[in-house]
């Protein structure tokens, strides 16, 4: 089967076909650079940088654009508030976003335009729309004309005739249509200011993404993505002003990523219930945010809670354990071994079952749920028994070189795996009040009454793990405990 889409604007599932055979060109909206990020905001990160590499296993060469918007009312009043130029609070969090992009382990976007590089692009854009007519200035102000544009709101599906004019929009009694949209404004006192035909200002931000991709990216493009709160009017006006400026398809294929809940509610600031993503990894993991959303598709809503992370953690345990045995087992020198064959089959049969839930609409659930049987099987071979058979050895090697492949494919399951599961142990000890050092030193003082004979003491010593949580494994060396899962 063919790569399918799930459009937003058809709201249909169709063939994926490109404008240049072969080249994608795909733009996400990126953050305002004004704060950190909360963990909503990463999905689209964590997703969009998924489909990417999905598209590169196609085959496809992938120009991926993610942007940051560093001009914008928020940037200005937190500079005013610290007394600093709004550059300093823009390439603050830009930073400060890269460092948490960096943690997730995701593979660096192509381009990252900043809107402040990219004013003479955006003047240029908008004397184009107010020289077709799409665009009339008032004031030193440039409004972007919607009754110019016959299919507005072909994204959205809304009717302008049946909003309630000021509903979503200022009104504005010059406007000649009250959702009229701003593409330049005048800067007041003490804003950034660019010179332009029409004075002194700054971009709207409906204008700025439609102008840095008809600079890298050209007249249309094949894939535009963004969070369902983008459609309108950010996407919506984006369609009117690069239509409007070319007469050409903007976009072929709108995709938009859904919501999260935390704790069954919306995140709120006036409720407290917002956490960004760096608290998040600070907390738990990135591992473990990326495998949270990459378990659902992407326009499910999600609801985060703590039985979701712990469900998580359990799942990345089975997977990261599993890579640990491989490990173990292809540790063997012999050569000349023979993969598994019925192994073999099984994991070609579930790459074709991945394969087709991702190219339907990027089904990272079903990929998820694929790569999950391929761990069922693997530990049903019971390698840890045979770990100086030399066929066991090629079967484990095939089978680690298959999940990482996989793994790294949606940026999981490329740390060290000891190192990790250790993490994971260390998260759910805080959620119980325990620490490392106790439980290794009951662990120690049970080897001790084993050396000794002491089996009575030893029995004790295990059942007070046990009643702790904590699970002993004899005989790995590795990873002597581990956490009730």
């Amino acid at each position: 089967m063919g790569l399918m889409v799930y459009n937003t604007l058809t709201k249909s599932k169709v063939p994926f076909e490109t404008i240049e055979e072969g080249k994608v060109r795909l733009y996400l909206c990126g953050p305002t650079v004004y704060d950190l990020l909360h963990i909503g905001n990463f999905r689209g990160a964590i997703f969009f940088n998924m489909l990417r590499n999905w598209l590169e296993e196609l085959d496809y060469k992938v120009d991926f654009v993610y942007n940051y918007t560093d001009v914008d009312d928020k940037i200005i009043n937190k500079a005013n508030a610290e007394g600093v130029e709004p550059s300093v609070i823009s390439e603050r969090y830009i930073k400060e976003f890269e460092t948490d992009f960096n943690r997730l382990g995701l593979k660096p976007h192509d381009h990252n335009p900043k809107v402040t590089d990219f004013i003479p692009n955006i003047i240029e854009f908008v004397s184009t729309l107010v020289e077709k007519e799409k665009a009339y200035v008032i004031d030193g102000e440039v409004f972007y004309s919607i009754d110019s544009f016959e299919t507005y709101g072909k994204l959205s599906g809304k009717k302008i005739d049946d909003l309630e004019a000021g509903q979503r929009v200022d009104v504005d009694t010059r406007k000649k249509n009250p959702f009229d949209f701003v593409l330049w404004k005048p800067s007041k006192e003490g804003e950034p200011s660019w010179d332009s035909p029409w004075g002194g200002g700054r971009p709207g931000w409906h204008i700025e993404c439609s102008a840095m991709i008809k600079e890298i990216l050209g007249d249309s493009i094949d894939i535009h993505g963004g969070g369902i709160d983008l459609i309108f009017p950010h996407h919506e006006n984006e369609i009117a002003q690069g239509e409007g400026a070319t007469g050409k398809t903007y976009c072929h294929y709108w995709m938009h990523n859904e919501f999260i809940n935390l704790n069954d509610e919306k995140m709120s600031k006036s409720i407290g219930n917002v956490i960004t993503g760096r608290a998040f990894m600070d907390k738990y993991d990135p591992e473990i945010l990326k495998f949270l959303y990459l378990s659902v598709h992407y326009r499910t809503m999600m609801n985060i809670n703590e039985e979701k992370i712990n469900g998580s953690i359990c799942g990345l345990s089975r997977f990261y354990n599993a890579i640990i045995v491989a490990n173990q087992v292809s540790q063997y020198d012999g050569t000349g071994g023979v993969v598994n064959k019925k192994f073999e089959e099984a994991l070609l049969t579930l790459e074709k079952k991945l394969a087709k839930g991702m190219n339907d609409d990027f089904n990272t659930a079903e990929a998820i749920a694929s790569l999950f049987e391929g761990v069922r099987t693997f530990n049903a071979l019971n390698l840890k028994t045979k770990q100086k058979d030399v066929n066991s050895c090629a079967t484990a090697i095939y089978f680690k070189e298959w999940i990482v492949k996989f793994g790294k494919m949606m940026s999981l399951f490329q740390r060290d795996p000891k190192e990790f599961l250790m993490r994971l142990d260390d998260i759910l000890l805080k959620e119980k009040g325990l620490d490392r050092v106790t439980v290794d030193s009951l662990v120690e003082q049970r080897n001790q009454a084993r050396k000794q004979k002491d089996w009575a003491s030893a029995d004790d010593l295990r059942a007070q793990l046990s009643d702790m949580g904590i699970e002993l494994q004899d005989g790995n060396l590795e990873i002597p405990w581990e956490v009730k899962k």
